[in-house]
């Protein structure tokens, strides 16, 4: 299963997180993995938070729904799992992720300067985004 999200993790992204990374993640107490044919979200619940590591779906998959679908039942399974509110960082220059989740529900918390390092040496800003599930359950 790893080697899959590993092949699609390195679609979706310039700098993907290997098998042995993922199987890491996955092991780790809370975490869980929502998976689709063409992507997946990877979450981790601690106590009453949630948190998403990484949403990952093929680019020729995208602006179809696939990523909206896959924080939903995240934010359900999350939930269910005792969180009350899930956070993410995004990078600053990442519109489309943005917009998804402006979509479900997101709202600016705060920022992590140079938080992403890029392929070519520059860094960007991570936004710390935040959803309380009392306010958005799908």
């Amino acid at each position: 299963m790893t080697e899959t999200l590993a092949a699609l993790h390195a679609e979706a992204f310039e700098t993907p997180w290997d098998a042995a990374s993922l199987a890491a993640l996955l092991a780790s107490p809370g975490v869980f993995a929502v998976e689709e044919a063409d992507g997946f979200i990877l979450i981790r619940v601690v106590a009453d938070e949630a948190e998403i590591l990484t949403l990952a779906v093929r680019p020729a998959a995208r602006r179809n729904g696939l990523g909206g679908r896959l924080v939903e039942t995240a934010v359900v399974r999350a939930a269910a799992l005792g969180a009350e509110r899930m956070f993410l960082e995004v990078a600053e220059d990442n519109v489309a992720a943005r917009a998804l989740y402006a979509r479900t529900g997101f709202t600016e918390a705060g920022r992590r300067r140079g938080y992403y390092a890029r392929p070519d040496g520059s860094r960007e800003d991570a936004l710390v985004l935040g959803l309380n599930f009392s306010r958005q359950l799908p």
